[in-house]
């Protein structure tokens, strides 16, 4: 039995879509039947009272996008609330510094997102007039704007038949049609693509309630890990249903095991100054954002105590290590504390990309959350 036949009867022996063809058959096939069902489930069980969807401003659309990009919705709520404060529209955002920009995102992570919104905005305003561009093709060009954010910007805002494909909508569909294909190829990706795009709805005023239902559905019904099946508006499409086996797909080859990194970090302490950060690099780990300077060994944290104090002898304090994860490598940061008296005498500055900052104007600083957390 071919793919073309899969649908028609549930008992047959259903084998999993394995190529571009087999997919895109399977996929036009389902689709008179797909999205109106997922749009009927999305108005009656979806996420219909977030903040970003009324009105549908490419603005908010798309601070809300970046900011769900590995970040859950209930964490993005109060962000996205300040940070509309902070700066209520595109133009306000293009204007603002970066070191202001990253101090509002401090906490959510993934601060080249924050990089990314900061450079896009900027174009929105020297290149389109401070007005989104309406379709996906000219928003996948601006800076940080992927293809699935872009289609979401689109379909939200524009009606424009724009297909997503984020981590959640992957996993939908992947599902629905038991597609095999390993996704960490391109070729299967795109071909997934393909697929997405043949299901969406042809009554592009469908496209909010369409785009925002098959996330709806990923991030809910169908989980990662026990998908609730039953309750699902597609089961009755669903060839890993039918299998027996969704928690089997998406297939995507494991990433390697990531790194380890360790470093040290001098916490020090003036009481008349403040505690001694340093603003890091405009590229790499935690870049544009203040930190207690770090060091590759504890030994060079010591021999660099000269720098801070006419005692080179100073007793220093040892704090529990705290652990970071991050994207490609797990960082176990060694934080070493020196409090300098009253009586101290004056030294050099520490370092000429740093500054005393005084407890109370902490909160002014884009901090990594692990320090922010360790300062308390």
């Amino acid at each position: 039995m071919t793919s073309a036949h899969l649908f028609d009867d549930p008992a047959a022996g259903l084998q999993p879509a394995t190529d571009a063809a087999q997919l895109r058959e399977a996929a036009l096939r389902v689709a008179p039947r797909f999205a109106p069902a997922l749009v009927r489930w999305q108005r009656s069980h979806g996420r219909n009272g977030l903040p970003w969807q009324t009105p549908g401003d490419p603005y908010r659309v798309w601070l809300s996008e970046v900011m769900l990009q590995q970040t859950q919705v209930a964490t993005v709520l109060g962000y996205y609330a300040r940070f509309l404060e902070r700066f209520p529209d595109v133009r306000a955002l293009a204007a603002a510094p970066l070191d202001d920009v990253l101090t509002a995102w401090a906490g959510l992570g993934y601060y080249s997102r924050a990089r990314n919104l900061h450079r896009c905005a900027q174009a929105v305003v020297e290149l389109h007039g401070g007005r989104f561009p309406g379709s996906a093709a000219e928003l996948a060009q601006l800076p940080g704007i992927g293809p699935s954010t872009a289609a979401a910007i689109a379909g939200f805002c524009f009606n424009e038949r724009a297909a997503i494909l984020d981590g959640n909508v992957k996993r939908v569909l992947s599902r629905v049609f038991a597609f095999g294909g390993d996704l960490a190829d391109k070729r299967n990706e795109r071909a997934l693509w393909q697929a997405a795009t043949e299901l969406l709805p042809d009554d592009v005023t469908q496209m909010p309630a369409y785009t925002q239902g098959v996330m709806d559905l990923g991030a809910s019904l169908c989980a990662l890990r026990k998908p609730v099946c039953a309750a699902c508006p597609v089961e009755s499409l669903c060839q890993a249903r039918k299998l027996g086996t969704p928690a089997q797909f998406p297939l995507k080859t494991r990433r390697a095991a990531r790194s380890r990194r360790e470093n040290w970090w001098l916490w020090l302490e003036r009481p008349e100054a403040g505690i001694w950060l340093e603003q890091r690099p405009a590229t790499g780990v935690w870049a544009g954002l203040w930190t207690l300077p770090l060091y590759d060994s504890e030994q060079a944290l010591v021999d660099d105590l000269a720098r801070h104090a006419n005692d080179g002898a100073a007793q220093i304090e040892s704090l529990p290590a705290v652990e970071h994860a991050l994207t490609h490598f797990q960082w176990t940061l060694h934080p070493r504390r020196l409090r300098l008296g009253q009586a101290a005498p004056a030294c050099a500055e520490p370092a000429p990309n740093g500054r005393w900052v005084a407890r109370g104007e902490l909160s002014a600083y884009a901090l990594p959350a692990p320090l922010r957390k360790l300062l308390g």
